[in-house]
């Protein structure tokens, strides 16, 4: 009889769905996704938890994120060294955020984290100027940026200290109807 190649083991499996929105199926799909980009490092046994990292210019040239203006930032935000290249359990972490089944709550606090450029935990007027320039495409002038940044913390910043807080974020998040549906990505 033949053999099947073992890529998990049972407990890693149950660790991960324990810890994201995903079935054994949909994570054994996804490492089959984090090899594709890089057969010659990613070994097709995991389970002895080998520490692999997928450099950022793979990750990026994914379908799902190649034609993302936050691609970069997103990689990022959800690398455990902060500049990009990924885990597996990096990996995993940024498609289960960005999943159908992800709560708002957990989408919002990454969308907060990609938007804070100079990661200080807030998102200041020129966390928002690069923000806006990315969505869209360059195609406003500096002063239009500004004045929507402008007029943006007007609305948003509620104790006046021009930057938003996390909790601003939320409460501008929270009158977004179509945030949900605009920040997922599907595996």
């Amino acid at each position: 009889m033949g053999n099947k190649q073992t890529t998990f083991t049972d407990e890693q499996l149950e660790a991960f769905q324990d810890c994201t929105f995903f079935t054994r199926k949909e994570i054994l799909r996804l490492h089959g996704r984090y090899r594709e980009l890089a057969p010659h490092l990613v070994p097709l046994d995991f389970t002895n938890s080998p520490d692999i990292r997928v450099p950022p210019t793979l990750i990026v040239s994914m379908p799902e994120l190649k034609e993302n203006p936050f691609r970069d930032r997103i990689v990022e935000t959800f690398s455990e060294d902060g500049l990009g290249s990924m885990s597996f359990n990096d990996f995993v972490d940024m498609f289960s955020a960005f999943c159908e089944t992800s709560p708002r709550e957990l989408k919002t606090i990454y969308a907060f984290k990609i938007y804070d450029f100079n990661r200080d935990s807030f998102i200041c007027k020129e966390d928002l100027q690069k923000t806006l320039t990315k969505l869209t495409k360059g195609d406003l002038s500096p002063e239009e940026v500004s004045l929507v940044c402008d007029k943006s913390l007007e609305e948003a910043d509620l104790d006046g200290d021009h930057k938003l807080s996390f909790s601003d974020f939320e409460n501008m998040v929270s009158k977004a109807p179509d945030f949900l549906s605009n920040f997922h990505i599907r595996i």
